[in-house]
């Protein structure tokens, strides 16, 4: 249910999961208040990786990066 609900098409399914690249995962800053995927998870699956946790700022940059010319 997450992977078509991603704006930044951050899902994708993987060797056995479906996984979030981080380079693209903005947790719907520029979007959504609250990241998508974790509200529409059926079976609240998505975890926080502790070697890629960003700060509001960082989320905001990356939006801006990945969207404004």
């Amino acid at each position: 249910m997450c992977d078509p609900e991603c704006p930044n098409e951050a899902i994708s399914f993987g060797a056995e999961i479906y996984e979030i690249n981080p380079d693209l995962c903005t947790e719907c800053v520029g979007f959504y208040e609250k990241a998508t995927c974790v509200a529409v998870c059926p079976i609240h699956c998505i975890i926080v990786d502790p070697d890629h946790q960003e700060t509001q700022e960082q989320l905001i940059d990356k939006f801006a990066n990945l969207y404004v010319d």
